[in-house]
């Protein structure tokens, strides 16, 4: 180390996620002197070695973050309205009860749209025009990509918040959004570009989308804690590192605006049904032209929906009067989301979801009685049961059903209008593949249910979910509360909607 450098640490206030860490950093190294600094989000310090001439203190640190939510000291921060250099500290307590409040109604608007019909407004298949995409994007815009790609957008919108000055306009601070928009749009033409050109040669695979969806609401609901206060997950990030974050980061390059770019091309790698449905058409067009188009279409419906949850984290997020119960409601969106998206996808890989699990839940799938008389069952036709049922955008109808273990099963599934998550079946528990279901049509499927238990079956995308409950020859159902989703052990579905 050079003799002529000194070591100086303070303890910072304000700090909330790696991005800060990248702007605290960038600012001091600039300084005439300033030889090296590093701040630890962990650790909530500041190390920083720089020459005698240059005079680091609190108060001119605190003086160069005026505009900043940060706060220095020499000592750590105690629960006191004032720092040690009389800089004052933000010490104003959210409204937790409000908080949860106001996000159990959108969780709850959410939800309650996707049971309307919502989505069967719109049904696109290969031969529908490209607005009629733009409007399939715009369903999924508000809808399942809320979900997902909306609850990556909350996870990071501190982070690109902390790029800007609280003086900085809300044009200024809705630049990441607009990118990662953008980014959207450009990413999914150019992927559904290579979609349309590898043609028949490309599958889909549900096992891997879901496992995948799995893994990033992990990383959703753990930021969705952090910032909700759960210090015991404060060490825990989720980041690249700061010499890379760093250079997307740069003002020199785009001003910060290259990173939002390419997290929303890759979002095409996150995909919600809807997405999926659309890139499975691209996929099938054959045509790299056709392909490009129909991802950038769907895309671009999508912006009013995400941009509006990026307008409301830049309106309420940016400001220190609304910012921490901003981050208050965005971490229990993103814990709701997290949950939904986890869930959801239990179905696809074969798993029991909450509803097989939660006491209570299972009263409105299966029967209260111990014993089913043969009027709650299918009719047996040569043999074979005949199991009824309809589908169309809002679900399956009905969605509990009852069948005798060990008697085949004939089970006819008329589609009166599915959507692009509805149009097909899977349940790894009963059979192989999937259901494919055309509008206008009845799809069979047979099987044979070897042991009495409750299975669960969904949309491809796992989205929309149904029971069927096999009894013994006595009509014994099993108890409620008995999730046996797996007893049945065969191979993995198919590729994913078309």
């Amino acid at each position: 180390m050079d003799t002529k450098t000194i070591i100086s640490k303070f303890f910072i206030s304000g700090l909330h996620c790696p991005s800060c860490e990248i702007l605290i950093e960038k600012k001091l190294i600039k300084l005439d002197g300033v030889e090296m600094v590093d701040v630890s989000l962990a650790k909530n310090q500041l190390t920083i070695e720089h020459h005698p001439s240059q005079k680091i203190t609190p108060s001119f640190l605190n003086n160069l973050f005026k505009d900043e939510i940060y706060r220095f000291s020499s000592s750590p921060f105690k629960n006191s309205v004032k720092s040690s250099d009389s800089c004052p500290v933000d010490q104003t307590r959210p409204n937790y009860l409000s908080a949860l409040l106001i996000a159990l109604f959108i969780g709850t608007a959410f939800l309650l749209l996707n049971k309307t019909g919502f989505t069967s407004l719109v049904s696109v298949n290969s031969g529908s025009s490209l607005p009629v995409f733009m409007f399939f994007g715009v369903l999924a815009g508000f809808s399942t990509c809320a979900a997902l790609t909306g609850g990556i957008i909350l996870s990071l919108s501190q982070q690109w918040l902390s790029r800007y000055s609280q003086n900085s306009s809300n044009l200024s601070k809705l630049q990441p959004h607009l990118m990662f928009n953008l980014g959207r749009v450009l990413g999914y033409g150019l992927f559904g570009f290579i979609l349309g050109l590898l043609g028949n040669y490309f599958t889909l695979s549900p096992v891997f989308t879901a496992a995948l969806v799995i893994l990033v609401s992990f990383i959703m609901a753990v930021t969705g804690l952090q910032m909700l206060g759960v210090k015991a997950l404060s060490g825990i990030q989720f980041s690249l590192p700061k010499s890379l974050t760093g250079r997307l980061s740069d003002e020199t390059n785009f001003s910060g605006r290259f990173g939002p770019l390419i997290m929303g091309a890759l979002t095409f790698f996150l995909p919600c049904g809807f997405t999926i449905t659309a890139q499975a058409l691209a996929l099938s067009s054959g045509n790299p032209i056709s392909g490009a188009l129909i991802m950038s279409f769907f895309a671009l419906g999508t912006i009013p929906g995400l941009l509006s949850i990026g307008f409301s984290s830049v309106k309420f997020g940016g400001h220190p009067s609304t910012s921490k119960q901003f981050s208050l409601i965005a971490g229990i969106l993103i814990l709701l989301f997290s949950v939904y998206n986890i869930n959801s996808q239990m179905a696809v890989l074969g798993y029991p979801g909450l509803e097989n699990i939660l006491p209570g839940v299972l009263a409105s799938t299966t029967s209260k009685k111990d014993t089913i008389n043969n009027a709650g069952l299918p009719p047996i036709v040569n043999g074979v049961q005949i199991l009824k049922m309809e589908a169309n955008a809002r679900g399956y109808f009905p969605a509990n059903l009852t069948v005798r273990a060990g008697v085949p099963v004939r089970w006819e599934i008329t589609d009166t209008g599915t959507s692009g998550c509805t149009n097909a079946i899977i349940s790894r528990a009963l059979f192989t593949g999937q259901i494919d279901l055309t509008p206008g049509q009845t799809s069979v499927k047979d099987f044979t249910v070897s042991q009495p238990g409750n299975y669960r079956f969904s949309c491809w995308m796992g989205m929309v979910t149904g029971t069927i409950q096999a009894v013994d020859e006595n009509g014994n159902a099993p108890p409620a509360d008995l999730s046996s989703t797996d007893n049945q052990k065969v191979g993995g579905c198919g590729c994913g909607g078309n």
